[in-house]
């Protein structure tokens, strides 16, 4: 990103912040025949909040005001398992969640989020816009809920820590850090000896804050918008998962909207997903240097060593037991053999 891109990417987030606090952050222009409320758990400056800021106002003019797309972002809803349990209720109508925390009620959405299978992006997309995510969207059917074409980025996860670096996976041994809820996030950093506790990401802050853990793992975006570089001292660059956000619809809630309108809010949902996944990436690709004159210390890992420990320690044949060949099959289509 340019210096001249990174400064209209500021203005556009600080623009937005300021939305939200005056309470512009909902598109309630129009008298609307459709409100329908929006939730996700991240910063207003985060770029999936400035790409849905962006998005429900496209909906609103393409629908002629017939919709009133309302954001609510950072957790104002509640935690990601609350809002789940909303979404499901038809409490809010739609919600970005990583898939694997969906996976406490999808647990074939997991499968994207397996330890250091992704190898770079090309991969990823390969994958989530092809055969493993329209399996994936399948399974999320199943439910009260689905899941839009195109999921949105999140990016590949890092590990911080306020006591020590991550430089082999030895350095896990014993580490109390924190994983969202999420099965598959559990049995893997206990793969690597640690000790990982979940927590909701609403309270994360405060439990690094606290000394509750130690360390946390999450995308450079995420490290910087939600000011955890204040809580942590070190960040390596393990690039141990890739994870993204499926946006999730209640079906009850979109089968009302008339069928022009399901292809409005369809079309817009997608179209943001995709610049959003651009933004995310820029994000992340220029936030090192940073982060860096924030104080935080990084370093890199060399990758096959942690998958070597992964193997060994029965991470991936365990997992493919559980997710089926037929998953497991369409996994390795885009990552090669794992285990």
């Amino acid at each position: 990103m340019s210096q001249m891109d990174r400064r209209n990417f500021m203005k556009i987030m600080a623009a937005t912040s300021a939305a939200a606090a005056t309470g512009l952050y909902q598109s309630n222009s129009y008298a609307a025949e459709f409100t329908l409320k929006y939730a996700n758990n991240l910063p207003v400056t985060h770029p999936m909040n400035i790409r849905a800021r962006e998005m429900a106002k496209n909906i609103a003019e393409q629908s002629k005001g017939r919709i009133d797309l309302q954001i609510f972002p950072n957790n104002q809803l509640g935690s990601d398992s609350d809002m789940l349990s909303q979404i499901r209720s038809g409490a809010i109508d739609y919600f970005t969640l990583s898939p694997l925390i969906l996976g406490t009620l999808v647990p074939a959405a997991q499968i994207s989020g397996i330890g250091f299978a992704f190898k770079d992006y090309s991969q990823v997309w390969a994958a989530m816009d092809g055969d493993l995510g329209a399996h994936v969207r399948g399974e999320i059917a199943k439910t009260s809920v689905f899941a839009f074409d195109k999921i949105w980025d999140n990016g590949y996860r890092q590990t911080t820590s306020s006591t020590h670096p991550i430089k082999t996976p030895a350095d896990f041994k014993g580490m109390k850090i924190r994983v969202p809820p999420s099965p598959l996030w559990t049995s893997m950093f206990r793969a690597f000896g640690s000790a990982p506790a979940s927590i909701n990401f609403a309270e994360v802050y405060s439990a690094l804050q606290t000394h509750i853990v130690e360390g946390q793992e999450n995308p450079l975006a995420i490290i910087s918008t939600a000011k955890l570089y204040e809580v942590q001292k070190y960040c390596s660059m393990t690039n141990h998962m890739w994870d993204g956000f499926w946006f999730l619809g209640n079906k009850a809630s979109f089968a009302k909207l008339p069928k022009d309108l399901q292809e409005i809010v369809r079309t817009n949902v997608n179209a943001a997903g995709l610049k959003q996944r651009v933004d995310v990436k820029k994000l992340n690709d220029t936030l090192e240097a940073n982060l860096k004159a924030k104080g935080l210390q990084f370093n890199n890992v060399d990758a096959d060593s942690f998958r070597d420990t992964l193997r060994s320690a029965g991470f991936y044949a365990d997992w493919h037991k559980k997710f089926g060949d037929q998953a497991w099959t369409l996994l390795e289509k885009y990552t090669g053999k794992l285990a």
